[in-house]
């Protein structure tokens, strides 16, 4: 099943976005990279903000998030409130994240995970439907926090 996918980094990440880009494209994916483009330094909230954007117009599917460590570009994308993006380092919790989260961005640090891994935790997330029913309930919390 083909998706539409954006991507996101920060020039921590640019070579695993590129190598990610490229791939999914062969995958038969049609895929938004929202940059940057190269290696000079920028801000990931910048990114972050950008790929949440277009997750929750409707503009992907889902999102790919990346960072150094993964953890600042996951924090600016959870922001918005459409936006459920999870920080993964393997497959099990890529599966996890779709299936108990309904998460539509995953997040990925480039120093952490390697090329082969980032793949096998995007192709989990993608195969992976929302398990719904006991879930669902836990995830409409999450658009609606109640912060007392």
């Amino acid at each position: 099943m083909s998706h539409r996918i954006a991507l996101a980094s920060d020039h921590a990440a640019v070579s695993l976005k590129a190598a990610l880009v490229a791939w999914l494209r062969e995958a038969g994916h049609e895929v938004v990279d929202l940059g940057p483009e190269g290696e000079a330094s920028v801000d990931y909230p910048d990114y972050g903000y950008a790929l949440a954007r277009a997750v929750s117009t409707g503009e992907a599917e889902f999102g790919v998030a990346l960072c150094g460590s993964g953890i600042g570009i996951s924090i600016a994308v959870n922001r918005h409130a459409r936006c459920r993006c999870a920080l993964v380092n393997e497959p099990l919790s890529a599966r996890l994240a779709r299936e108990h989260n309904d998460a539509n961005v995953l997040a990925m640090g480039a120093r952490l995970v390697g090329i082969e891994m980032a793949k096998a935790c995007i192709e989990a997330f993608l195969a992976t439907p929302f398990g719904g029913e006991r879930h669902q309930r836990r995830v409409d919390k999450l658009s609606q926090p109640t912060l007392d």
